[in-house]
C-alpha cells in the first residue's frame, strides 16, 4: 500500500518534529570554536567529493534526473565543492569578525537557527552540499527540501553529510532533509524554519519570498554575452562553448544569447562553427521551438538539458552527430522571439549589432523580457567599453573573458565568492545582488564604543554649500 499523501495538518507535524531536531542539534554546537566549526564543514564535503564517493553521486544524479552529462556533473560534486570550501575556509565565522577602528566598532557572528534550503533538479548534486556548508560555517542547522526529480540524490548526499558530523562528534541533525518529498511539506519547512535560502523555478521562489519567513532568493537566469571588435575571436568562441555546453546547459549562468558586432560577425560564426556549433538553418527556428516550448510560453521540461542531437530527433531536425550546441540567428526580443529567452538547453541565440552601444540597448532589452539582474559577460580588451557596459546594464554580475556559466558563481581564476546562489538585486525581486555564502546566514551584533575624538558638525556654508545660494 502506498504512503498517505501529505495533507496540510500531517505536513506541519512532520515538518515540526524536523525542525525540532534541527534547533537541538544546532545549540549544541552554539558555542562551537572556528576549528570545530571548519572540521565539521571539511569533513561535510570530504563524505561527498572523496574518490568513489563523487563518482557515484553523479551517476545516481544522471540515472534519476536524466538531466546534464558526466563531466559537468562530476566536476560539480568533486571540484565545485573543494572550491567553495577552500574559499570559505580562512573566513572567521565565529566571534569577533570585523573590527572597525575608524568608527570604533565591532561585529560580532551569531547563528540564525535552521535555514530551510529548496535545491533544484538542475544541480541537485553540488547543491545541498554547497548550502549545508555554509549553513554550518555560520553555526547553523540545515533542512534541504529538493525537487521530486532529485530526491534519490538528495537523501544520499545528505545522509553521507550526516555520517561525517556524527563520526566528527557533532549532532548529525544538522543537516537533514524533509522526509517525504511533496509541496505542502516544502511550504511548511519555508514557514517553520528561521531563514529560507531558495534556489530554483520562479514560482518556488515567489512562494518563498510569500511564506512570511525572511528569504534569501535568486532571480532568472538569461546571460547575454557580447562580443566587441577588440577581442580575441578565437578565444571568445572556446570559452562561449565551454559555458554554452557545461552540464548540457543546466546552469542558469548558462550564454542564452551572443550578441556580436557587425566588424566581427561572421568571423565569430565560423570560429563557433569550428568549436561544434551547428547554426540553424530556415525552418529549424520553428521546428525547434515547438518542441522546446509550450503553446503558453514555458519550458518543456523533457526537451531542457538535454545533447542537442536528441533536442533536434524530438524537433525533427537533422544535426551531425560532432555538433555540441545550436546556434540560432536571431533578430529581436520577447514573447515573438523566443529564443531571446532563457531556454536550459544547448541552443544559443546570435544577433548582430553595430557598436557596443547597440550592445548594450540590445542587452537591456533580452534582460527586460527575461534575466533582469543575473548577469551578462562581454568579451574585450576595451576597458572603456566593459565599463560601459557595467554602467549601463542593469544587471548584478558581468563576467569579463571568461566562460560565463564556471564563472558567475565563482572559480578559481576570478574572485567570486563561491556558491550556487545568485542573488539578482531588485531588478530580479531579490533582496541582495551578492554571491550568496554563509555572510547572508548569521545575524551580526554591533558593539559601539564612544569615538576618541567626537565628530564635529560643520558650519552650514561648508556643509551645503553653494545650494545655499541656489535655492534661495
Amino acid at each position: 500500500m502506498s504512503a498517505q499523501p501529505d495533507t496540510v495538518d500531517n505536513a506541519a507535524e512532520a515538518v515540526a518534529a524536523i525542525i525540532a531536531r534541527a534547533r537541538a542539534a544546532q545549540a549544541q554546537i552554539e558555542n562551537y570554536t572556528q576549528e570545530q566549526v571548519d572540521e565539521l564543514i571539511r569533513g561535510m564535503v570530504w563524505s561527498c567529493a572523496q574518490p568513489g564517493e563523487a563518482e557515484k553521486i553523479t551517476k545516481m544524479k544522471l540515472e534519476e534526473t536524466e538531466l546534464g552529462d558526466y563531466d559537468g556533473t562530476y566536476a560539480k560534486i568533486a571540484v565545485k565543492t573543494r572550491a567553495t570550501l577552500m574559499d570559505i575556509l580562512p573566513d572567521q565565522s565565529v566571534g569577533v569578525i570585523e573590527e572597525d577602528k575608524e568608527r570604533n566598532i565591532i561585529k560580532i557572528a551569531k547563528p540564525v537557527g535552521v535555514i530551510g534550503a529548496l535545491s533544484p533538479s538542475t544541480n541537485p548534486e553540488a547543491t545541498p552540499v554547497i548550502k549545508a556548508i555554509q549553513a554550518v560555517k555560520g553555526r547553523n542547522a540545515i533542512v534541504i527540501a529538493p525537487h521530486p526529480r532529485a530526491k534519490l540524490t538528495n537523501r544520499y548526499i545528505v545522509e553521507r553529510m550526516r555520517e561525517a558530523i556524527a563520526r566528527l562528534g557533532a549532532p548529525a541533525d544538522l543537516v537533514q532533509d524533509i522526509g517525504e518529498v511533496s509541496l505542502e511539506r516544502t511550504e511548511e519547512l519555508m514557514k517553520q524554519c528561521d531563514r529560507i535560502l531558495a534556489t530554483g523555478g520562479p514560482g518556488m521562489v515567489k512562494a518563498a519570498y510569500s511564506s512570511g519567513t525572511p528569504a534569501l532568493g535568486v532571480g532568472a537566469g538569461n546571460a547575454v554575452i557580447t562580443v566587441d571588435e577588440t577581442a580575441n575571436i578565437a578565444d571568445a568562441a572556446e570559452k562561449i562553448r565551454i559555458s554554452k555546453t557545461l552540464d548540457l546547459a543546466a546552469s542558469c549562468s548558462a550564454d542564452n544569447a551572443v550578441i556580436a558586432v557587425e566588424a566581427i560577425y561572421d568571423k565569430l560564426l565560423d570560429e563557433l562553427v569550428k568549436q561544434g556549433g551547428y547554426l540553424a538553418q530556415p525552418g529549424d527556428y520553428e521546428k525547434i521551438a515547438k518542441v522546446l516550448w509550450d503553446d503558453h510560453g514555458h519550458l518543456n521540461t523533457k526537451a531542457v538539458v538535454k545533447r542537442p542531437q536528441v533536442l533536434c530527433a524530438m524537433a525533427g531536425v537533422d544535426i551531425p552527430e560532432d555538433r555540441t550546441f545550436i546556434v540560432m540567428p536571431e533578430t529581436g526580443t520577447g514573447p515573438e522571439h523566443p529564443y531571446s529567452g532563457e531556454k536550459l538547453s544547448a541552443v544559443m541565440a546570435f544577433y548582430k549589432v553595430k557598436d557596443i552601444d547597440e550592445a548594450i540597448a540590445l542587452t537591456n532589452e533580452i534582460q527586460a523580457y527575461q534575466g533582469q539582474g543575473h548577469s551578462c559577460g562581454i568579451y574585450s580588451t576595451s576597458d572603456e567599453n566593459i565599463l560601459k557596459l557595467g554602467m549601463q546594464t542593469k544587471t548584478s554580475r558581468v563576467m569579463v573573458n571568461q566562460p560565463q556559466a564556471p564563472s558567475n558563481s565563482g572559480n578559481l581564476w576570478n574572485g567570486m565568492r563561491q556558491t550556487f546562489s545568485l542573488g539578482c538585486g531588485s531588478w530580479g525581486n531579490n533582496s541582495t545582488n551578492e554571491n550568496i555564502n554563509w555572510k547572508h546566514l548569521i545575524n551580526i551584533t554591533w558593539i559601539s564604543k564612544p569615538l576618541a575624538t567626537p565628530k564635529v558638525l560643520p558650519d552650514d556654508a561648508e556643509l551645503f554649500g553653494d545650494v545655499i545660494d541656489r535655492l534661495g
